[in-house]
């Protein structure tokens, strides 16, 4: 099967997964998939965040989204169990379509190192 169209399946697996488990069946877009590894990521499933904190969730889930392509580094958890990552390389400039490919890439990722889907 293509690289391509293996991505392709593997996302549909995570979207319809994702939506049937936290959505009750209405299709989850990429932010909202991006916001629920942020909560998993966090550890506090069951709090409730307000608007800033829900971009923060979001910026955590994109840290260690792309921590294995070597663009962030887990540097620490601060007092109130928030991990922090620094920066090793700026990301390159990416057309809209290259980033949703790179980050559909790499939550698919993430999902088959959890178990998640297969």
């Amino acid at each position: 099967m293509a690289r391509d169209e293996e991505l392709k399946q593997r996302w549909q697996q995570v979207v319809d997964k994702l939506s049937a488990q936290f959505a009750d069946g209405e299709v989850l877009d990429l932010d909202a998939i991006i916001y629920l590894i942020g909560v998993q990521e966090l550890g506090k499933p069951h709090d409730k965040y307000k608007k800033d904190h829900k971009i923060d969730l979001m910026h955590i889930a994109i840290c260690r989204l792309l921590e294995p392509y070597g663009y962030y580094e887990f540097e620490f958890f601060d007092d109130d169990g928030w991990p922090h990552y620094k920066v090793l390389d700026q990301l390159p400039n990416l057309k809209a379509g290259e980033q949703s490919v790179l980050m559909k890439e790499a939550i698919v990722t993430y999902f088959l190192e959890k178990a998640y889907i297969s």
